[in-house]
């Protein structure tokens, strides 16, 4: 994606003073491996870095491209795993089925750094088996010097046959049926049958002027200029911004999804205070600014938010306006109901 916002004067002092912190307190063995399941180019490598030298460890990294996917491989191996980044909506399922730990607050003196507002937005608003890593609205990305202004601004842009074969959706079944879900004046967690069928229809409409369903490769298509037009993460669209200049970027009128990713500790972990330590780093403000300049996505850590360099902080693809955060929704955990969706992203996918 191009070269990386390098690490600043103020990260390395930063990263002295942890590493002096740690190399007192003695959190972990040598040699310990840090196992996280997350989002592929979630965090900066030299904030990792300095965690490994931090604590004498490594970190090792398995990603995932839907929250759905995510859940399907812990269900099945039982764990394994130290730190995971689901969605909010996804932690509620992990943790009344036993697959999360209640976190323990006094390995986490960081958690003072957060927004006090912030935590409203997810399902666990005490904070009892999560912390907020990131805040995402799941927009569109697109070629400025290809789409035409007037075809801008509105989920139909993926109706369009101008476009068609050169547009792709996330392959994310809440993200997807939620975009038509909006795009009908629904909400996207709805358990109505009759709006859901609406919905599985309109995106099968769709799909026909898709080249794929899929999540990282299609902001590098956008980025090659294989692609026109993608529905992404603002964050993502924010880093092919960066070494781009003709990608735009935004959030349909209809409204959108808000999303927050959250750490949370593996039940089957077998380095929990290790996993404290890394949640904690991030959330140092030092850290967690030098995060953000890399990812591109928003943490609820205001001290570090005012950290960054205005012109990431005014971005539309970084810091999205109060108004669309109104007309957006969280994705909510919707029981017995995910089935519903399921069966809907199931004939989507089926179909010609």
């Amino acid at each position: 994606m191009g070269k990386r916002i390098a690490a600043t004067v103020r990260y390395r002092v930063a990263v002295a003073c942890v590493c002096a912190l740690v190399c007192l307190t003695g959190i972990a063995r040598a040699g310990q491996i840090l196992h996280v399941y997350t989002w592929s180019d979630y965090f900066a490598p030299e904030v990792i870095e300095a965690f490994e030298q931090a604590h004498d460890c490594r970190v090792s990294f398995d990603f995932f491209d839907s929250g759905e996917a995510a859940y399907a491989k812990l269900k099945a191996i039982g764990g394994g795993y130290d730190v995971i980044t689901p969605q909010t909506y996804m932690v509620a399922i992990l943790y009344k089925q036993g697959m999360a730990m209640a976190l323990d607050h006094s390995l986490l003196p960081n958690l003072q750094y957060i927004d006090p507002e912030f935590p409203d937005y997810i399902e666990d608003s005490t904070l009892a088996y999560s912390v907020p890593y990131t805040r995402a609205v799941a927009g569109v990305g697109y070629n400025t010097t290809r789409v035409r202004p007037e075809d801008t601004g509105r989920w139909d842009i993926f109706a369009n046959p101008a476009y068609a074969k050169r547009m792709t959706m996330l392959n994310d079944m809440r993200e997807t049926l939620g975009a038509a879900l909006k795009k009908l004046g629904y909400s996207l967690n709805t358990t109505d049958d009759d709006e859901l069928r609406q919905a599985g229809d309109q995106l099968v409409a769709w799909k026909k002027n898709l080249a794929k369903f899929d999540v990282d490769e299609a902001k590098l298509g956008l980025h090659a200029g294989e692609f026109t037009a993608v529905h992404s993460y603002n964050g993502d669209i924010g880093l092919v911004m960066q070494d781009n200049p003709d990608i735009g970027f935004f959030v349909p009128e209809e409204g959108a999804s808000f999303g927050v990713d959250v750490f949370v500790v593996d039940a089957a972990s077998r380095s929990p205070e290790l996993a404290h330590a890394f949640i904690n780093h991030l959330l140092d403000p030092d850290m967690a600014a030098a995060n953000m300049e890399y990812m591109r996505y928003y943490m609820p850590v205001p001290d570090a938010v005012a950290k960054l360099p205005a012109e990431l902080r005014d971005s539309p693809a970084f810091q999205v306006p109060r108004e669309v955060m109104r007309r957006s929704e969280v994705i909510r955990d919707l029981g017995a109901d995910h089935g519903k969706y399921i069966r809907e992203w199931n004939r989507v996918k089926a179909a010609e």
